[in-house]
């Protein structure tokens, strides 16, 4: 790249940063230039316990570095996959305080969101660690730069989980652009309800599919038309030697406002019974008790479809199971030990928004700690 184009990349990338970071740092950048710039260090904190997922930032800081000229300097305070307390500092960034100034609104963006989506993940894994995860979010997020940060998270989280809980994680992703982080070349995925709906029959939108693509494994929604149980035997008598090398699942997403076919609530009370008894029990709140035995993907839904895959002679068919799965439905979920082999999550990986926000304040100007009165906390030891 010629000197030219340098300045050009820089100036566009200026230009960029000063319309997108706020307003009040474009200011005092141009004060600080007109009356002397100082070396300040940064630390970056957020308010709630997280898993450390920096990478999206290091990367992007790392970038304007270059393409500023800039010399500024960036310590990570921890690995990527620790756990990191409410307030502790996550990062110390240092350097001109004109080259960072503009800097903070967009580099916290690239931080909290990851961290509190990794802490999510890993609860999820950990909760479930028999489990395989597929992070299914990237249609409820805002955009493509929102959705790599929910992939990379996912990916995260998982590892830590696997690392700390012998947890098998998430093994994948919805779309091709961020397979990569699970060490994938390909998004993962079977086919959506618009495909049943298309083909005018479970067992007819499955079989589409084997012609289609007869070398994949078969994952096929089964809630379609609320015969959850017909629809899963028809498509494993259709292909028994799918069934029986492993490669074919039974997608539950039922959703909340009915029980799967052939459950009512003293069914569901039977089920659990059955399968995990005085499971019922441990319940604490409505919300959890519908897990358990109420409408949609509950417990007592997915041991009743093991039972009737097993009684068929399906042992080998494998639960997919979606709707609704946050870290708390997978807490009740692992506690009575449903027989999943697969979760895919999607909203959930960034839930609770308002606690995503990362913070970062000057600790020091010149080498002089200082800081705002009651963030004493983030000063270096």
């Amino acid at each position: 790249m010629t000197h030219q184009n340098v300045k050009s990349s820089a100036s566009a990338i200026d230009q960029a940063i000063a319309a997108h970071t706020d307003q009040y740092f474009n200011k005092t950048k141009y004060v600080v230039s007109r009356f002397g710039d100082k070396q300040v260090t940064y630390a970056v904190f957020m308010r709630r316990p997280v898993i450390f997922a920096p990478k999206l930032l290091l990367d992007w800081l790392e970038n304007i570095n270059r393409i500023r000229g800039n010399s500024f300097t960036v310590e990570p305070c921890f690995e990527e996959g620790d756990w990191v307390g409410a307030g502790e500092p996550l990062v110390y960034i240092t350097g001109s305080f004109v080259d960072l100034v503009d800097l903070e609104t967009l580099y916290l963006q690239k931080l909290g969101p990851a961290c509190v989506a990794a802490n999510n993940a890993y609860l999820m894994c950990g909760y479930m660690p028999d489990a395989s995860f597929l992070a299914m979010d990237a249609r409820h997020c805002a955009g493509a730069e929102m959705a790599e940060m929910m992939a990379y998270a996912a990916s995260v989280g998982g590892v830590a989980a696997t690392k700390d809980h012998g947890a098998k994680g998430f093994i994948g992703n919805a779309n091709d652009s961020t397979a990569h982080y699970f060490g994938n070349k390909l998004g993962l995925g079977t086919m959506p309800h618009a495909l049943i709906g298309y083909a005018g029959s479970t067992l007819r939108a499955a079989e589409m599919y084997v012609e289609s693509y007869p070398e994949n494994a078969l994952t096929v929604l089964v809630d379609y038309y609320g015969q959850e149980i017909t629809d899963a035997l028809a498509v494993c008598h259709r292909f028994p030697e799918i069934v029986e090398s492993g490669n074919m699942s039974v997608r539950m997403d039922t959703h909340g406002g009915r029980f799967i076919e052939g459950l009512d609530p003293a069914q569901s009370y039977a089920v659990l019974e059955r399968n995990m008894p005085k499971g019922i029990r441990q319940y604490r709140s409505e919300e959890e008790l519908k897990w358990l035995v109420g409408t949609g993907v509950s417990a007592a839904a997915i041991y009743y479809m093991r039972e009737k895959l097993d009684e068929a002679g399906f042992q080998k068919a494998r639960i997919v199971a979606s709707s609704g799965f946050s870290s708390d439905k997978c807490r009740v979920m692992g506690s009575i030990k449903a027989p999943i082999d697969v979760i895919g999550t999607g909203s959930y990986l960034p839930a609770s928004w308002s606690e995503t926000y990362a913070t970062a304040d000057v600790i020091s100007y010149d080498g002089k700690p200082s800081v705002k009165l009651g963030r004493e906390f983030l000063l270096k030891k």
